[in-house]
């Protein structure tokens, strides 16, 4: 049996989406804590949402 590689990105369901879904939403995460810091608002009333 092969073994795949699980950093491989690949659309669709796969066993590496997890790992991709993860690091994306770490990368959203931080980033909105960034605008934050740095703006002093929240991130919608950052993007005048509210």
């Amino acid at each position: 049996m092969e073994e795949q590689n699980r950093n491989n990105f690949k659309f669709g369901f796969t066993e590496g989406a997890e790992n991709w879904n993860g690091r994306l939403a770490m990368i959203g995460f931080v980033t909105a804590l960034i605008i934050e810091l740095v703006s002093g608002q929240g991130l919608l009333h950052f993007w005048g949402l509210m």
